[in-house]
């Protein structure tokens, strides 16, 4: 019989990279309580990887300790570069080492999986440019962390490709490090194309120095509007749980 403490479905870690920003930790704390109340009565509790506590791998050994024989861990990443492969199995060989005796399974990010983008994903972009640019805009830039990893950028560049396509606009990619172009650059290309209404789409989960950087740069290039991160927005936590339900059983790390 399973503990009264214990629930049907194993609880669901959310893993995000983290910042020195206070900012970025507020927003993975309120998708944890946006995912929590989407799925009544399943524990759902943030990480990081760096900057704030608790790390993964202790979030790991709590559930083993409290008797939970599983966990779902779903990475708060857009992109499958160095974190996803590197950082999050290192997490789960490292509570496993520390003793936990826990089935983990883990999901993909939330980004492209397998070439797809979800429906969720530009959803949520969409409802943040309209929340910026009320009075529209004729073309768009996808301002990203940036990344080396050239599949990386091939994801993001797929979400510019789909976002464009719904929106019936010209969509760019931009990045804030790693790789060019800047969110200025690619600005000021639309601008100069022709585009007098360009407005910047953040492919960004939470605030920080990374938005704020574009969002100024993008301000000086004459774009019209910069929108805000995705944070909690409902159709995230919806994409979060999405994740959670098309993990299989004994997948692998």
């Amino acid at each position: 019989m399973r503990p009264a403490h214990l629930t049907a479905e194993p609880p669901v870690v959310l893993v995000a990279h983290g910042s020195r920003d206070p900012r970025a930790a507020a927003a993975t704390r309120a998708l944890a309580r946006a995912v929590a109340a989407a799925r009544p009565g399943v524990p759902v509790l943030p990480s990081w990887l760096d900057h704030t506590d608790p790390g993964p791998a202790a979030v790991l050994r709590d559930l083993a300790a409290a008797g939970h024989p599983g966990a779902v861990l779903v990475p708060l990443l857009l992109t499958a570069a160095y974190h996803r492969k590197v950082d999050v199995p290192a997490a789960v060989a490292a509570a496993r080492a520390g003793g936990a005796a826990i089935e983990v399974r883990v999901t993909d990010v939330l980004g492209p999986a397998d070439g797809v983008v979800d429906a969720r994903l530009l959803a949520g972009l969409r409802r943040r440019l309209a929340e910026a640019a009320p009075g529209g805009f004729d073309a768009v830039v996808l301002a990203a962390a940036g990344t080396r990893d050239p599949r990386a950028r091939g994801s993001v560049g797929r979400v510019a490709a789909a976002l464009g396509a719904e929106l019936g606009v010209p969509c760019r990619v931009s990045y804030a490090s790693a790789a060019p172009p800047g969110a200025g650059v690619a600005v000021s290309r639309l601008r100069a194309a022709g585009a007098r209404r360009v407005a910047v789409a953040a492919y960004f989960l939470a605030p920080g120095l990374f938005h704020d950087a574009v969002r100024s740069t993008a301000w000086r290039a004459g774009a019209v509007a910069v929108a805000d991160p995705l944070t909690d927005l409902p159709e995230l936590a919806d994409l979060v749980l999405r994740r959670v339900d098309a993990v299989p059983v004994g997948s692998p790390v």
